[in-house]
């Protein structure tokens, strides 16, 4: 028996965020946070949604570790911010009911990817505060450093 082979690509390359981005994330994040006089945890995923570099703040909640993590991981894993999920279930019972239960998915504000060039290398997300509150970190700290907040 012959063998047939398959012309496709073994591999494909996958951009994901440098060290050096996410530590200027974490820290215009944190200097923005500090002037809002209340603690809140940062956190960078990579592309793949694996933590990259992360700072809790003293003070912060211990509660907002894992939620600032799971929002960095849920704006990379699917390329939208975390609030855009509550528009996208709210009206589908079914979606609603169900996806909330899988793991490490957050649907409210704070999570943002991380996109350079268009592309997304990852997601940033901070929990601390309300999520408008977190939201607004984030988007400082995308700002900073030169990248879009969508």
């Amino acid at each position: 028996m012959s063998e047939q082979m398959i012309d496709a690509p073994q591999s494909i390359p996958q951009a994901t965020v440098s060290s050096a981005l996410a530590r200027s994330l974490i820290t215009a994040a944190i200097d923005y946070a500090t002037t809002k006089g209340q603690p809140f945890v940062v956190a960078v995923a990579d592309s793949s949604g694996v933590l990259k570099s992360y700072d809790r703040m003293d003070g912060a909640p211990l509660l907002s570790v894992d939620i600032a993590q799971n929002k960095a991981y849920t704006a990379a894993a699917f390329s939208i911010a975390t609030h855009v999920w509550h528009d996208f279930i709210k009206d589908d019972a079914p979606l609603r009911m169900g996806i909330v239960h899988t793991p490490r998915l957050v649907t409210f504000g704070g999570g943002y990817p991380i996109k350079v060039n268009g592309t997304v290398v990852g997601g940033i997300g901070v929990s601390g505060g309300h999520y408008s509150d977190d939201m607004e970190i984030a988007l400082a700290a995308l700002q900073a450093c030169g990248l879009p907040g969508d």
